[in-house]
């Protein structure tokens, strides 16, 4: 099993093609009630939409084994799992590793790897992530809400200043886009690229609101760097940026610290450069990080790569079922990822 958290610990366990995936939540406190509707609308994020994503379409039903009676928490470990159902393992070169993907490290490493699918690296793990991360959503208090939305695809880039309202409402659009234009425009480069037997990648943002001034730590246990230790757990991530991130090394100290100000409403900044992460603490604006990620390795047009079985030079083309552009599903993982961390620092803190 993969694992990360100090308190509300999470367990990943599973394969792309075999029977199930699933996860388990250790030390969430019994008598919560978890909505059933709110995990079913999450998991609907993740799956994929016609004409952008994956033709491999799963139910995606989350089965509680242990945990939860009568949607309930019952204070014991939550074990979940989701069956797989549409599975076609017939695409797979079994001894040729796809450039851009894990099979080459861990068709070395473990001489038994089961590439189908890309076996325990594949991003049909990310389903019981979300569903982890919507009971987490539940666990938090109310006061802190997390969303995310699609800043960017291949070279179409969303450069408005959004806030987590804009974040909730991309779920209306398929792309998870902040605007019809920016959803008709990523869409239509994602067909483009698809059509030509490619993939393009594309930059999540996501935005946390609620948080006290001081959640967090500091060291190895700062907030932004547990938080980045997680995501950098997603399939496909490249990247991990707080607030301006790198366009903070363009600005002088006096462009880019969030000068404060004293109000009825307590103290707050004027800006938010620093992505709500100060010293590893929030000071109490919204967190704000935004996360990169590749395209898809797995593509039609023919690349060059190695037959392991005989050491000779080939080439490969992939023809199984693969999102031309993960960054859509990828939108309600990263949001699952943020509230599995806020849940868990919220616990540390004892705010849970």
């Amino acid at each position: 099993m993969y694992s990360f958290g100090e308190k509300i610990k999470f367990h990943l366990f599973g394969k792309s093609h075999g029977p199930c995936v699933g996860c388990i939540l250790e030390n969430v406190p019994a008598g919560v009630r978890i909505s059933t509707d709110e995990l079913k609308r999450d998991m609907d994020l993740r799956k994929p939409k016609d004409g952008i994503g994956t033709p491999r379409k799963e139910d995606d039903e989350t089965e509680f084994i242990s945990g939860i009676i009568d949607n309930v928490t019952d204070g014991s470990p939550i074990l979940m799992i989701i069956k797989n159902k549409n599975i076609d393992s017939s695409k797979y070169a079994g001894t040729i590793p796809r450039p851009g993907h894990a099979d080459l490290p861990a068709m070395i490493k473990w001489k038994d790897h089961d590439i189908r699918g890309g076996g325990q690296f594949s991003g049909r793990l990310t389903a019981p992530i979300v569903a982890a991360g919507s009971i987490a959503k539940q666990l938090l208090p109310s006061c802190v809400k997390t969303a995310a939305f699609t800043r960017s695809v291949g070279n179409v880039a969303d450069d408005s200043v959004r806030n987590i309202d804009d974040a909730f409402a991309s779920k209306k659009y398929a792309t998870r886009a902040c605007s019809d234009d920016l959803d008709n425009m990523m869409k239509k480069e994602i067909m483009n690229a698809s059509a030509e037997g490619d993939s393009v990648g594309g930059i999540v943002e996501c935005i946390v609101t609620g948080l006290p001034i001081g959640f967090g730590g500091i060291w190895f246990d700062s907030l932004d760097a547990v938080l980045a230790k997680a995501v950098f757990g997603i399939p496909a991530v490249k990247g991990v940026e707080f607030g301006k991130g790198f366009e903070l090394t363009k600005m002088k100290g006096s462009e880019s610290n969030d000068q404060y100000h004293h109000a009825d409403n307590g103290i707050k900044a004027l800006t938010n450069n620093m992505g709500g992460i100060v010293g590893g603490m929030s000071n109490g604006m919204p967190l704000v990080f935004r996360t990169a990620f590749k395209p898809t390795p797995s593509i039609l047009k023919e690349q060059r790569s190695v037959d392991l079985s005989v050491m000779k030079n080939t080439t490969i083309s992939t023809e199984g079922r693969h999102d031309p552009c993960i960054v859509p599903r990828a939108v309600a993982v990263v949001e699952a990822i943020a509230a599995l961390v806020m849940a868990d620092v919220a616990m540390c803190e004892g705010l849970i």
